[in-house]
């Protein structure tokens, strides 16, 4: 097995919420509380689930813009955490973030040439006319003209904007982007020429994916694999195809009933599940599954005991799920898996 481009392993942030009058932490929101996951080369791997799951705090941790309470994340074989400042700006250029709001990641005083000849000034020794001849290319990528290089960020519509925004991540040439949202904040319309251009972006240059995102619906024409959190925890990794056709845990199937049906017919008849309650504080997380206050199949168990992210028994390959419920593979067909994978 070729070894994955990005491995994370039991990744947890704490964010202090409260100090005491000497300054010593009164209260903690626990955002990400024990991540584990792989992505190979050229995969994309969705992180999907609800508003302050911890989502784009996982983005940020896996490309170092935030420190990490513990845990660790190892890209091209290198501890991110360990690098020094030398090979940690190489490792930028490496692993880039798109951002989900156009309107507020690009900055207004700059020109699309500023904006994209800024990451080739930084890292790489490109002349002044080579980089204007690159910053041209870029732009031809993701399917802009070369006099756009000249014109601000507010001549452009949402849709341009993040096709700059998406130019000025492949500016360090990287083999890993965040997506933190990339299309929530655009117009339906347009939301399917981003998500087509990522993807002849990823088939053309070998790029690789994290992809977070609260919707379903485009997830699934985007990623290969899908990771579903909740409270800081992931519950669910599975295959695309596996997750939609078969949801396990009782939080993914509440998420894919939420998916609209184009047909009519079927939208009618198929039953919707309707979670009670909100989302708890994760500054006070429940006992034992996070999911149990909400969850209409939770058992006694479930209010005491947390389970673990194990591989799934049957017949589904590299498929794991964190639930009391689902039946998990046997010891020596588990032994063959790798859960690191979810």
């Amino acid at each position: 097995m070729t070894a994955p481009l990005l491995r994370v392993d039991g990744l947890v942030k704490h964010f202090v919420a409260k100090r005491s009058l000497f300054g010593r932490p009164r209260a903690l929101v626990y955002a990400v509380d024990g991540l584990s996951f792989e992505v190979a080369v050229g995969e994309t791997l969705a992180i999907v689930g609800e508003s302050g799951c911890g989502k784009s705090t996982v983005g940020r941790l896996v490309l170092r813009l935030i420190e990490p309470t513990a845990g660790r994340v190892t890209f091209e074989g290198h501890d991110v955490f360990a690098l020094p400042s030398d090979r940690l700006r190489r490792f930028r250029s490496r692993a880039q973030l798109i951002f989900q709001d156009p309107y507020a990641s690009l900055n207004p005083r700059m020109t699309v040439a500023d904006m994209l000849g800024e990451p080739l000034l930084l890292h790489t020794s490109l002349s002044a006319a080579d980089r204007r001849l690159r910053i041209g290319e870029l732009l031809g990528l993701v399917g802009l003209r070369r006099d756009h290089a000249d014109r601000y960020p507010h001549e452009f519509s949402g849709g341009q904007r993040q096709r700059i925004a998406i130019a000025r991540a492949l500016a360090g040439e990287p083999r890993l982007i965040v997506c933190d949202e990339p299309v929530s904040a655009l117009d339906v319309s347009i939301r399917s020429q981003v998500l087509n251009l990522l993807k002849d972006l990823q088939q053309r240059l070998g790029l690789a994916y994290i992809f977070i995102s609260h919707d379903l619906a485009v997830v699934k024409h985007i990623a290969a694999r899908i990771a579903v959190m909740y409270l800081g925890r992931i519950v669910e990794v599975a295959e695309a195809r596996q997750l939609y056709r078969r949801p396990l845990h009782p939080y993914t199937k509440a998420l894919i009933s939420a998916v609209p049906i184009p047909d009519p017919k079927v939208e009618r008849t198929r039953r919707r599940i309707l979670l009670a309650g909100d989302v708890p504080s994760p500054i006070h997380p429940p006992a034992g599954c996070p999911f149990h206050p909400r969850c209409p199949e939770a058992i006694d168990r479930c209010r005491v005991e947390a389970p673990l992210l194990l591989p799934v028994g049957g017949v589904e390959r590299d498929r794991l799920a964190a639930c009391h419920l689902v039946e998990p593979a046997a010891p020596a067909e588990s032994s063959s898996s790798t859960v690191s994978r979810g």
